[in-house]
């Protein structure tokens, strides 16, 4: 078991199954891709942390696409494949998208891996 996997396995929160559910799209898009806990709540990483679950959404679970918690530069333009305008930019460096359940993670799993795929040469 994973320090990610102890943490859900207490955790009691109305979107717990969207987490589950997210959690091998964005994993089985790169094997470089690990999970830890961040800000307590999960997060992935390769060389930074890029998505992390954002558990006080009140309309469904939130993932805050981001550049790692350095302070930095970011990328003159990030290029994210974002073809079903998923994501809403909250900055030039940062982004979140909203699932409503399990359902809705599964159903917009190519979109979520085009992101994450996309987002990682950025890091």
């Amino acid at each position: 078991m994973t320090a990610v996997d102890d943490y859900l396995a207490s955790l009691d929160h109305p979107y717990k199954g969207a987490i589950e559910a997210l959690r091998p799209i964005i994993r089985g898009v790169d094997p470089s891709i690990a999970e830890a806990i961040k800000w307590n709540a999960p997060s992935f990483h390769t060389v930074e942390h890029f998505a992390t679950c954002n558990l006080r959404g009140k309309d469904g679970l939130v993932v805050v696409f981001h550049l790692g918690a350095k302070v930095r530069k970011p990328p003159p333009v990030l290029h994210i494949d974002d073809a079903r305008d998923l994501l809403t930019w909250k900055g030039p460096d940062r982004a979140t998208a909203t699932f409503a359940d399990a359902a809705d993670v599964e159903a917009k799993r190519e979109a979520i891996e085009a992101i994450t795929r996309s987002w990682l040469p950025n890091l």
